[in-house]
């Protein structure tokens, strides 16, 4: 006789084998909108601004830095800004200046300190010194290719579209926490990028790994002065654009993040700050999350039913679905070249995302940069 656990274990493991199709599904909506697409992107390639705040030196920084040198791009500049006039990534910027002395590249040092989010402070500093209508903020850790500006301005050829945004994958270190990181952004966070955008008929937010903007519609949203408090300033950011009724793009190109050689103390503690930062930014969407943990489930299913063959069969759907939005997301989506390679790592890496889903509702506290705040409602406080 199955137990009231059991069903309770079956019903979770049976909703999330139905996200893990909806995952797909919507995959390959977004496969099929950016096939339409590409045939119809306008040649619109106006003056831009790309705004890079950086503290330290991120894994394969120089290398970060200069794919933004190489774009097949008419006309653009590149704006570095520091916290510190001894930052560790300053002589990276020099030798870069060296490199590429036809680009246009300043370094802004970036003293003034307006909110607990250093590096919105940071960028308010630096959109000062821009000079072009359009802004394209990313972070230390991207990577770009040579048509990334092309096809970024692309969308923004429609007077509606306010924002652009980029999908991304991580460049893992060899330490499993890295290796962890990456395989979650890639066949996880991702795909709930992808199905939030299918079910919500558009996109309401923006990924850090590119926030592209016209000034205009920044300006609209009071510029990034509100932000300067709240750690997921990328997500505000594009709420803020979405809710002024601007149109929130998402682009076909995908970057890539370099993903520091985390141990497994600090790859947990990155997750629990990003699943609280979630949490306050989608409280519904957030609980909701527990109807996606199909596998875990699923292997709990197992336990409870003692082995029963009814319960392997069950384990061997959620499986076969996760692997398969997997590959649909990781591989054919992003191009994730190391997926194959860290695929036998999801089950692990399944049950830590459940663990951590559930230690996020006990506690208001982060560590973000080597330093601990308190979150609430989405905004920082550091810790007396």
């Amino acid at each position: 006789m199955i137990s009231a656990t059991q069903y309770v274990l079956v019903a979770l493991a049976l909703a999330g084998i139905g996200y893990y199709l909806v995952c797909i599904t919507s995959t390959a909506g977004f496969l099929l909108d950016r096939k339409k697409r590409r045939t119809e992107v306008a040649e619109f390639s106006p003056p831009v601004t790309i705004l890079k705040p950086v503290r330290g030196v991120d894994p394969g920084a120089y290398e970060n830095f200069r794919s933004h040198c190489l774009q097949d791009y008419p006309d653009y500049e590149l704006i570095f800004g520091v916290g510190d006039a001894n930052d560790a990534a300053i002589p990276l910027i020099e030798r870069l200046r060296q490199e590429f002395p036809q680009r246009r590249i300043q370094l802004v040092i970036c003293t003034q300190v307006r909110g607990t989010n250093r590096k919105v402070s940071n960028l308010m500093q630096m959109l000062a010194e821009s000079q072009h209508p359009f802004v394209v903020i990313n972070d230390g850790d991207i990577r770009v290719g040579r048509d990334y500006l092309r096809r970024v301005m692309a969308p923004f050829s429609s007077a509606n579209v306010g924002m652009v945004t980029c999908l991304y994958h991580g460049i893992a270190a060899p330490t499993l926490g890295s290796r962890l990181e990456a395989l979650g952004i890639s066949t996880d966070f991702i795909a709930g990028v992808l199905t939030a955008r299918q079910l919500e008929g558009k996109l309401r937010f923006a990924l850090g790994s590119t926030l592209a903007l016209r000034k205009t519609s920044l300006a609209a949203i009071g510029g990034l002065e509100p932000l300067v408090d709240y750690l997921a300033d990328d997500y505000e950011l594009g709420r803020r654009i979405a809710g002024a009724g601007f149109e929130v793009a998402l682009s076909e190109e995908t970057v890539e993040t370099c993903v520091p050689a985390y141990s497994f103390a600090e790859f947990y503690a990155h997750q629990l700050r990003w699943a609280r930062s979630t949490r306050d930014s989608r409280r519904w969407g957030y609980a909701g999350l527990a109807l996606t943990f199909g596998l875990p489930w699923s292997l709990f299913a197992v336990l409870a039913a003692h082995g029963a063959p009814w319960s392997w069969k069950l384990l061997l759907v959620a499986l076969v679905t996760r692997v398969l939005m997997a590959i649909v997301v990781g591989g054919v989506v992003l191009r994730d070249r190391q997926l194959t390679r860290d695929l036998i790592l999801l089950p692990l890496r399944d049950l830590i995302a459940l663990s951590v889903w559930i230690a996020s509702f006990f506690g208001h506290k982060v560590s973000w940069r080597g330093s601990s705040f308190i979150l609430e409602n989405g905004k920082l406080r550091p810790v007396a």
